[in-house]
Formats: structure tokens, C-alpha cells, sequence
């Protein structure tokens, strides 16, 4: 298994709803993802038909996703309790530019803050040398993973 198919399975998105196809590079303080947005996703077919774009909160969600993964490499996970990552906080969301069936993004999150178990990160995607979205936001990891 791969590093990026073992880290994947830190979270718990899964196909249809995951949004990092691969981990390109990460250390404690960021991460780097990628997701090419397929142009046969459900979303598509009915996101502005005839001009499909990729809605932003999906675009969001692969920035938190990444976060999460930043989250599960950080964590040492030896011990027994299972924990979960979940968003508690999004603030100041800039979209900058429209995402097209087909296009790759690259989404960079960095650790901001760590405060006990809330990690304050900012998320960054572009997608063909353009910027598509900032944004800061705050994920906490809660007892509940299997």
C-alpha cells in the first residue's frame, strides 16, 4: 500500500464524497493534495448544465479533507482511542476563479495554530497556475472513529 493509500485511509471520506485523489507532499506544519475533477461526477450534471463548474463548497471540502490528512499524519496514531476529524470553523472563504470538468487542483493547507485539539489551518487551491480559493479554517478531532 501505497504512503498516500495508507494516509487516505486515516479519514474517513470515501468514493463519492472524497475530494484528494493524491498526496504530493506533507510534513507536520503542510500538507500538498491533489484532485482532478472528474467530468463525470454527479455534481456536474446539475451545477449550471451546459456550463458545468464545480460548486465551491466542494472546493472547500477538498481543502478541509486535506486538512484532515495533515491532522492524521500529525497524529500519532499508536494508541487505542479512535478519533474522528470535524470542522468546527470556516472563516474568510475568497473564490477566486471557476473550476472546469477536467481541471487539477492543487490544494496546500498549513498548520496555523495548534490549540490542544483544534488545529486552526489555512487552505489554498489553484488550478492551472490560477488561485481558485483561500480559505481559514478550524477542524477538531472527536472521539467516534471505528
Amino acid at each position: 500500500m501505497t504512503d498516500t493509500a495508507m494516509l487516505l485511509e486515516k479519514i474517513p471520506h470515501r468514493a463519492p464524497f472524497r475530494f484528494v485523489d493524491e498526496i504530493i507532499e506533507v510534513d507536520d506544519a503542510r500538507i500538498v493534495t491533489t484532485y482532478v475533477a472528474d467530468e463525470n461526477a454527479d455534481f456536474f450534471k446539475g451545477h449550471y448544465p451546459g456550463n458545468p463548474i464545480m460548486p465551491g463548497v466542494l472546493i472547500s471540502e477538498a481543502c478541509f479533507q486535506s486538512g484532515a490528512l495533515l491532522m492524521a499524519h500529525r497524529q500519532n496514531d499508536t494508541n487505542s482511542t479512535k478519533t474522528v476529524p470535524v470542522l468546527t470553523k470556516i472563516q474568510d472563504a475568497r473564490f477566486k476563479n471557476i473550476v472546469r470538468p477536467g481541471e487539477r487542483l492543487s490544494i496546500e493547507v498549513t498548520l496555523d495554530e495548534q490549540l490542544d485539539a483544534a488545529a486552526y489551518m489555512t487552505g489554498r487551491v489553484t488550478s492551472e497556475g490560477k488561485s481558485v480559493l483561500r480559505v481559514s479554517f478550524c477542524c477538531m478531532l472527536a472521539e467516534g472513529g471505528e
